[in-house]
């Protein structure tokens, strides 16, 4: 339950209120006057303000203490408003530094020994023993709630900036991978333009369809160079690294045979299953479609290698699916990720810069699946902002 920290301490505060107001019926029987109006309202005020403990530690601790010296001055079971003042000093030592912390509870241990004092001085021995020993432990385990929370708070600065590098190495990669795609376009447009200008006069149609190719082609490119700068720009810079760009041509889905035969040679079991008709799809959504079921099939092999895995490809009226589903078998949980991974971080960026959608995790019935969408119309490809699921 997610509850408002106000709305805790609120609760917090009543039932600090309530536990003195019984304990104090038993006044009498301890040899102590019974609180009447003035003891009732001493109880409320040194037990209320716990509902400001998150917003004002110290002024919250040093009230309390006040109202607890009148409370004692006023001939009162002094018992009654010990657990505010306890609260008070965890609360000081959970939030801020020891030399703040430390004198608070020093404050409460001297109180106490005050309170001793003001009750006839009987017992002096116990009760000087429990004003050292209640505020260290205390404040001991306020101390300890401190450091852990700076732990945590440190743990996810870490996290967080390691995600970040991880998101924009992939980022690099992602954009040299399309530098590549355009550097295809742009050959494909230098040769049919050289081809135009060569029949322009001699075979008008070889002309016309080679302009054609031009048009579309350049298109692609711009949309391409479009995404390289979103990506670019999403960096906060130029990506680092300065490796070559691969001279082999960029994967495609052509190649998920070629693929797929290789993680079968790893030892893991695979089946590639394509429905619908195949047809040519944009260079760029080709990579992040063989780029997806490339880390996915990593992940089973490091992760599942007795697992049987299914490669699906799906060509539909405007997009295309491809999915990876492992039966779970073999998995080695101490390396399964919890979903921050940099291979999965860099499936959900390349989702969204083609406008797709992808999911991610485990299956009810056991198992790992992973399942993409990518448009393949032009209109639908430009807009570029879909998201992960």
């Amino acid at each position: 339950m997610r509850t408002r920290p106000l709305a805790v301490d609120a609760l917090i505060a009543v039932a600090l209120t309530a536990v003195a107001v019984l304990l104090g019926q038993e006044s009498v029987r301890q040899g102590w006057p019974p609180l009447d109006t003035t003891g009732y309202a001493l109880v409320v005020l040194a037990n209320a303000p716990a509902v400001l403990r998150g917003k004002a530690p110290v002024a919250v601790l040093l009230f309390i203490h006040a109202v607890w010296i009148g409370y004692v001055l006023a001939g009162y079971w002094p018992v009654l408003n010990t657990f505010a003042p306890m609260l008070a000093v965890y609360t000081v030592a959970s939030v801020r530094p020891t030399r703040v912390s430390l004198p608070c509870a020093a404050l409460m241990g001297t109180v106490w020994i005050f309170a001793g004092v003001v009750a006839g001085g009987a017992g002096m021995t116990s009760v000087v023993a429990q004003a050292i020993g209640f505020p260290l432990v205390i404040w001991r385990f306020g101390h300890a709630a401190r450091h852990t929370a700076e732990l945590a708070r440190q743990l996810k600065l870490e996290q967080d900036e390691r995600a970040r590098r991880e998101v924009a190495q992939e980022r690099g990669r992602i954009a040299r991978e399309l530098h590549d795609v355009v550097a295809h376009h742009m050959s494909v447009i230098s040769v049919q333009a050289g081809l135009a200008t060569f029949v322009f006069g001699s075979d008008p149609a070889t002309a016309r369809a080679a302009l054609g190719t031009i048009s579309g082609t350049s298109g692609e490119a711009l949309e391409e160079l479009r995404r390289m700068l979103r990506v670019l720009r999403a960096g906060d810079g130029e990506p680092g690294g300065g490796d070559a760009a691969p001279e082999a041509p960029m994967p495609g889905l052509a190649r998920l045979d070629d693929m797929v035969e290789r993680v079968r040679a790893g030892g893991v079991p695979v089946t590639l299953r394509v429905t619908g008709a195949p047809r040519p799809v944009a260079p760029g959504v080709e990579l992040c479609a063989y780029r997806v079921v490339q880390e996915a099939l990593t992940n089973v092999m490091k992760h599942a290698r007795g697992a049987a895995a299914t490669v699906e490809l799906a060509y539909r009226d405007r997009h295309i699916e491809v999915s990876v589903i492992d039966d779970g078998k073999g998995v080695i949980q101490d390396r399964v990720r919890t979903g921050s991974g940099h291979g999965l971080i860099g499936m959900r960026e390349r989702a969204k810069l083609y406008g797709g959608t992808i999911s991610i995790g485990p299956l009810s019935e056991g198992g790992f699946a992973v399942r993409l969408t990518l448009p393949t119309s032009a209109q639908a490809a430009a807009r570029g902002n879909g998201g992960a699921e």
